[in-house]
């Protein structure tokens, strides 16, 4: 006997997560499958996800979205990377810039030549190589796809996450999906299998396959279902957000990069849209007070605010499980990482990304693709987990309690495995398909001052003539390059102004 197909999703929860879970299920899964969205109204977003990473592009590439029309949808930016200000001492800059860092030789990377140059003094810092770190502090962008002398530009975006939900709303509900609007009051279970949701008006949304985008309280996979919790917060002690959006200074275009500024127990990020500046104020609730980190953010913004700041309150870590019969977490449901590096919307797209990979044929194949989903999710979440880390325990400051804590902080042992084998010789580890690449570790180490002590052996077939007339080559390139592309706020202007709908 043939176990019965399974044909109806239910997703618990609208937002960014919910709505793209939606439209990626409206686009590929095609006809048969019944998508239903339940969502209420009353039920506001966390919304502070609007910096992104280059893959966001795949998944909107996916859906046929085009870019110009998205980020005039949605007062999106260009995002070529994220400065980090403040990290590694006070009075310190650096960028991890996306995309590659100058050009490898043989078969060296391109930071072991860098580390060769500077020893002998005819290198510039490590982003000097980076055609999207110039391009970023220059304030310039336009689509560049490399040629012979230089790597393309890669980009992703700055947006408003709330007009993006809008974006992907429309596009689902005009292939199918079915919203609800309503509380979701109880979830009816089966052991491990989700029946039902009931809405507080009685109604019941019966389902197959049930995804749970219901944010932080985590209904189905936390509530019904008792998926444990992984608490990361002696490695991430920042259990707080004050968020704040602002105008932008007169005559300023948006930079097309985010900012992130060290503060005394936490950091502050800055993401420019078209018609406004998204801040927030991330801290240790134990070491700063609610108060005096409001007033921190509030002192530090280009412009007037134009709302009142709210605080979030939250705690790193993941859910034991992510799957768990015939339910998967997606976004804040799953799990937390603070938005250093801009991964959370990214979770999300690889949790969907998961989801289509696996998804089920019939309820017999739950639980083997169910074991494999949460394998995969908790190798995920760890190594971003590991990445953000760094950029505490890799500190050189020890000004502030909070700073202190964490530069003595023991890390988890396969990151101080890493940063000792890059601290010796160079060598970055990166396993499987991981998602931060070995110049995105590079940049990060060698930013926050983690020079290799040695350089790699085979650099010794450059003299230092030749690894000056290299690295002057790669500048030259650079510089032309960039002088070659418009002002960013230029290109908006011209190709993807924003609008109202």
């Amino acid at each position: 006997m043939t176990a019965a197909p399974l044909r109806t999703i239910v997703i618990a929860g609208g937002g960014t997560a919910g709505w793209m879970a939606a439209a990626a299920l409206a686009r590929f899964c095609g006809p048969g499958w019944r998508i239903v969205l339940v969502e209420s109204d009353a039920i506001g977003t966390v919304g502070v996800g609007e910096a992104t990473i280059p893959q966001i592009r795949l998944f909107n590439a996916g859906l046929g979205l085009d870019e110009a029309d998205f980020l005039a949808a949605t007062q999106g930016t260009l995002k070529l990377g994220i400065e980090f200000v403040d990290w590694g001492q006070r009075g310190q800059r650096y960028m991890h810039a996306f995309g590659d860092v100058g050009r490898g030789l043989g078969l060296l990377p391109f930071h072991h030549w860098w580390a060769a140059a500077r020893a002998a003094g005819v290198a510039a810092d490590l982003g000097h190589y980076s055609l999207n770190e110039r391009a970023a502090l220059q304030g310039r962008f336009a689509p560049f796809g490399g040629d012979a002398t230089l790597p393309p530009l890669v980009w992703a975006y700055h947006f408003d996450a709330g007009l993006y939900a809008a974006v992907l709303a429309r596009f689902a509900q005009a292939r199918g999906v079915v919203r609800h609007e309503g509380r979701i009051a109880d979830v009816e279970t089966r052991g491990e299998t989700i029946i039902a949701l009931r809405l507080d008006d009685g109604r019941r949304i019966e389902g197959d396959l049930f995804i749970d985008c219901s944010g932080f309280r985590s209904l189905l996979l936390g509530g019904a279902l008792g998926s444990g919790w992984h608490d990361w917060s002696h490695w991430l002690p920042c259990d707080r957000a004050v968020a704040v959006p602002c105008a932008h200074a007169p005559g300023a275009a948006p930079a097309p990069y985010t900012r992130s500024t060290a503060r005394t127990a936490g950091w502050q990020w800055r993401i420019p849209l078209q018609h406004r500046i998204g801040n927030g104020h991330v801290f240790s609730s134990a070491h700063l007070g609610e108060d005096e980190a409001t007033a921190m953010l509030m002192a530090n913004l280009d412009g007037p605010a134009l709302a009142e700041p709210r605080t979030l309150r939250f705690q790193a870590g993941r859910r034991d499980r992510v799957w768990i019969g015939n339910c998967l977490g997606l976004g804040l449901a799953a799990g937390f990482l603070e938005p250093l590096e801009s991964t959370s919307i990214h979770l999300i797209q690889s949790g969907i990304a998961r989801l289509l990979a696996l998804l089920p044929a019939d309820a017999a194949m739950l639980p083997v693709l169910a074991a494999e989903a949460n394998r995969q999710a908790a190798c995920e979440m760890e190594w971003i987990r590991d990445f953000i880390i760094l950029h505490y325990k890799a500190t050189a400051r020890a000004d502030t309690p909070f700073w202190r804590q964490v530069q003595a902080m023991v890390v988890p042992p396969d990151l101080a495995a890493r940063m000792a084998l890059f601290r010796a010789s160079g060598r970055i580890r990166r396993d499987h398909d991981e998602l931060f690449t070995e110049p995105a570790w590079a940049q990060v180490l060698i930013g926050q001052g983690w020079v290799p002590q040695s350089a790699h052996p085979l650099t010794a077939g450059l003299d230092r003539d030749d690894l000056a007339g290299f690295m002057a080559s790669l500048d030259r390139a650079i510089a032309a390059g960039v002088a070659a592309l418009p002002g960013h706020g230029d290109w908006l202007a011209r190709h993807a102004a924003a609008r109202e709908f």
